[in-house]
């Protein structure tokens, strides 16, 4: 099974490369800088604690040891709470404090053993949920202990603010990462997009599209090595294409002497044995496809010198396809009367080639042609030619329009006369008028081959 990011395009792999780098500089670099900011407060703060505990220690020190001492004004002589801490004196085996809440029981057992085992100690723990620091000191000259209690709810509250402003500079860092990213790749990928644009041109048949070589060093060696091949194909689809035009001009000649021959010989068929007779009718045969195989490849061959011209003329497409259908054979002229009269410009000659293509194909692959319809679609007419074959795969519907192919089913199709132009000549004939051809499932078994043509502007 793929992993997730391979069914990603380049650009957003990279894109994403950039986003996760810029993600993990960002948390190595906040983690890294919110642990220094958390440890440098955090010590800060206790220790200025610790000394202001100390300070006050040494007051209430002072003050147990003058003669009858009044303890509870000693503690509010402090001044503790408007610092924002309260104060606990463990004396003469009584305790007193600044405040009613923060008494005995807020103070950590294990804080209070070592306090009272003499030793200064501190602790930071929650204290009804807010973050609590206490330090306590030990005062053995007057046998008592000295406790205060820091709130650190206003250091959370800074840290928290510090981690959301990391947060927020990391999210800015990746976003900001993720936008170089795309840039970059795109920089970077311009080249091949560039590449993969023009070989689309060349595979449309625009054998002029070239790259730009353009000051890159490392790119100009692409784009020549590109264009170079470009150069050779199109030499190599002239080469072919002037092989194909010339051959079938050398071949009139000789088939056209050949032809002459033959009716010769027909117009004394009756005077011939029957051996002879069978032997001119299989001559007859073979001639006449051998003509029909010349035609198709000089019509081939303007195709691809790109002088193959329309004649254009209006046509109604119901009454060519009641001339073009041969009748007795069983086809079905299915003509919607919305249809009927509608016009478009075309060239006679060759629609009527592409219907003759199209039945003739029905008969050699597709057990013979079942219904030739007509019906208006959008702005446009479409002409259906269905057959009573098992239908043409998935995976051959875009093979079958090339040229000399029959199809991996022909043998079990049907005969499969012909050399396979056929269908080539109709898509060549369909695209210069514009339109489109393709083939699709036929309702209940079958292929149906599809010609679209555009209606004149009269009719849209």
């Amino acid at each position: 099974m793929a992993r997730f990011p391979a069914r990603l395009g380049l650009r957003a792999r990279v894109t994403a490369a950039f986003a996760l780098g810029a993600l993990l500089l960002a948390v190595v670099m906040g983690g890294i800088g919110y642990g220094l900011s958390r440890s440098y407060l955090v010590r800060q703060r206790e220790n200025s604690a610790v000394r202001q505990a100390y300070v006050n220690a040494q007051l209430v020190r002072t003050g147990l040891r003058s003669a009858r001492p009044d303890v509870t004004q000693l503690l509010q002589g402090l001044g503790t709470s408007a610092a924002g801490s309260h104060s606990l004196l463990h004396y003469t085996d009584q305790w007193f404090a600044t405040s009613l809440v923060v008494g005995r029981e807020a103070l950590p057992a294990a804080l209070r053993v070592e306090v009272s085992s003499g030793a200064p100690a501190r602790q930071r723990y929650r204290l009804d949920g807010q973050a609590t620091l206490a330090v306590g000191v030990p005062i053995r000259s007057v046998q008592a202990e000295y406790y205060e209690v820091f709130n650190l709810d206003d250091l959370d509250d800074t840290l928290r603010t510090l981690g959301t402003i990391l947060a927020a500079a990391a999210a800015a860092t990746v976003l900001a990462g993720a936008g170089l990213g795309r840039w970059a790749s795109g920089r970077v990928l311009r080249p091949v997009t560039e590449a993969a644009r023009a070989a689309a041109d060349i595979a449309g048949g625009h054998f002029a599209t070239r790259l730009d070589t353009g000051d890159d060093e490392d790119l100009a060696a692409l784009s020549s090595s590109f264009n170079r091949m470009v150069d050779a194909l199109k030499e190599r689809i002239d080469r072919d294409a002037r092989f194909a035009s010339d051959i079938s001009h050398e071949l009139r000649s000789p088939l056209t002497t050949l032809a002459t021959s033959l009716q010769v010989l027909q117009a004394r068929r009756s005077q011939l044995p029957e051996r002879a007779r069978l032997a001119l009718d299989l001559l007859a045969a073979e001639v006449e496809r051998f003509e029909r195989l010349v035609q198709d490849l000089l019509e081939i061959s303007r195709f691809d010198a790109g002088v193959a011209q329309l004649s254009l003329e209006e046509i109604r497409l119901g009454e060519l396809l009641v001339h073009a259908v041969p009748t007795g054979t069983g086809v079905v002229l299915d003509i919607d009367p919305a249809a009927a009269g509608l016009v478009v410009r075309a060239d006679k000659r060759r629609l009527e080639r592409v219907v003759g293509n199209l039945v003739a194909n029905a008969d050699s692959h597709g057990g013979g042609a079942r219904r030739v319809g007509l019906h208006r679609v959008d702005g446009a007419l479409r002409v259906e030619v269905d057959d009573e074959g098992p239908g043409v795969p998935e995976e051959e519907r875009r093979r079958i329009f090339e040229r000399f192919n029959r199809g991996t089913a022909a043998g079990r199709r049907g005969a499969a006369e012909g050399v396979g132009l056929g269908l080539s000549l109709v898509e060549e004939h369909v695209q210069l008028h514009r339109g489109r051809v393709w083939v699709e499932d036929r309702p209940g078994g079958g292929a149906r081959f599809v010609v679209e043509l555009p209606l004149a502007e009269g009719d849209s």
